[in-house]
């Protein structure tokens, strides 16, 4: 679908963007209980981790400052978040509630691979 190619820049963009953005809201779940309450009572030094890499990567990588070594690490921390996490309740990822955490390790592995594009600070400062 060829009429689509001149999108591909402004879609990867949207899609670093939203991204970032809402990776950010699961370190505001841990840190504030907000938008909604954290469920899992209160955070341990490896939870208390996660959340300042939600919150510090997902704006890095929404605005697209440094979005290479943010993204990169916001994978890891979704890779490690899904073995510990999710990857030993159940084998399958709508079974231990995994998904998202998937999503977003290979979102940000793509993301550190493209680098920020269009519509970001790391463009800006080039």
């Amino acid at each position: 679908m060829k009429f689509l190619d001149k999108f591909e820049a402004p879609a990867y963009a949207l899609l670093r963007i939203v991204s970032g953005f809402l990776f950010i809201w699961h370190g505001t779940q841990k840190f504030f209980n907000f938008p909604i309450e954290f469920p899992y009572g209160p955070l341990n030094p490896m939870m208390g981790a996660a959340g300042a890499i939600e919150i510090v990567g997902g704006v890095l990588i929404m605005i697209g400052l440094w979005t290479r070594p943010a993204a990169f690490i916001s994978s890891g921390m979704a890779a490690v978040a899904y073995w510990m996490a999710h990857g030993t309740q159940n084998f399958f990822p709508i079974a231990n509630g995994g998904e998202i955490v998937i999503f977003f390790c290979f979102i940000f592995l793509y993301v550190a691979t493209r680098g920020s594009g269009i519509w970001s600070v790391d463009q800006l400062r080039s």
